[in-house]
């Protein structure tokens, strides 16, 4: 992780009232587990343990971090999750919704944090954002879907359809894609869907929806992420461009992408798991929509296209590949 953030991180830490010398003093257990590995879920642990040390947690000395994968599949989350419980941690993060499902059907007992979920209500993993009432809060990362329609439509002025590609078996993407059409609704823009229930469908399903729309839209969900690779191959194949829902698509090829900077949503889950070791209760932890947005461009995706990214996308851009 680029140095200035973890270090303004830690200044921040030093400057707060932060964790008393007592509440660090014995081992804290934290056992984290993550749907599957892609750039934006890696970015959001590697902010999470980097937020934890920022608060005075030491991995092997007053911090003992797990964290284990469950390769895009819930059933292996299930077994996961069975396997902390068991172990009995301080506190349990589940990164992405399937893992904090498992997590948060696995226990009543054990505080679970979740990040990187879509629909905390939808996934019924709270009944109340503002007071959650049982042994699981955390942070959301509702994707701003009008804000991409709308970004999609300001990079193809004569935009007509938006094809995309999700997994239903995922709650985040189904809702996702319900605010898409709602978005796309309002633009009179039609919404062409493909479906892929594991990654290696993604390419192949994107191959269809390419040929019906005049741009893909890549959301953050978790199959979709995991082969982000073979989406942006079959769009570009047909000549269309990608809009991502994170910004992590964009090195590997989306045009323009709008989302959370997931390293800062893994910080500001630490706050979370800090105020549980530290003996804060659930209850007094509202859930919440993580803090902060980036637009990326990728401009060399765009002159491979034929395209020209408008003036008024690039000075508004806080990341450009050229």
């Amino acid at each position: 992780m680029k140095a200035p953030k973890l270090a303004a991180i830690v200044c921040a830490a030093a400057l707060s009232v932060g964790t008393t010398t007592s509440a660090l003093a014995e081992t804290a257990r934290v056992a984290v587990s993550q749907i599957v590995e892609h750039p934006a879920l890696d970015a959001a642990r590697n902010g999470l343990l980097d937020g934890l040390i920022a608060k005075g947690y030491t991995q092997g000395e007053n911090l003992d971090f797990k964290y284990q994968t469950a390769q895009g599949n819930p059933a292996i989350a299930v077994q996961i999750a069975r396997q902390y419980v068991g172990e009995q941690p301080d506190v349990l993060v589940g990164i992405a919704t399937p893992s904090a499902q498992a997590l948060a059907a696995a226990t009543r007992d054990v505080p679970v944090i979740f990040t990187a979920v879509t629909d905390p209500v939808g996934a019924k993993l709270v009944k109340n954002m503002d007071a959650p009432s049982g042994n699981v809060t955390g942070l959301s990362d509702l994707s701003p879907v009008a804000q991409h329609v709308a970004l999609a439509k300001e990079l193809l002025p004569n935009l007509s359809s938006i094809g995309v590609v999700y997994n239903p078996g995922e709650a985040n993407a189904v809702t996702l894609v319900e605010l898409l059409k709602e978005a796309a609704e309002q633009h009179g823009i039609k919404v062409v869907e493909g479906t892929a229930l594991k990654s290696a469908d993604v390419q192949s399903a994107a191959q269809v929806v390419a040929t019906q729309s005049d741009v893909i839209y890549a959301p953050t969900d978790n199959t979709v992420a995991s082969a982000i690779d073979g989406l942006v191959a079959a769009a570009n194949s047909a000549g269309k461009p990608v809009i991502g829902g994170s910004t992590s698509y964009t090195p590997n090829g989306a045009v323009v992408a709008l989302g959370f900077d997931y390293y800062s949503v893994g910080v500001q889950t630490a706050d979370y798991v800090a105020a549980v070791l530290e003996g804060k209760p659930i209850s007094s932890l509202p859930a919440k929509v993580a803090e902060g947005s980036d637009l990326a461009v990728n401009r060399a995706a765009a002159k491979k296209l034929g395209l020209e990214v408008p003036a008024s996308i690039l000075d508004r851009a806080s990341r450009i590949v050229d």
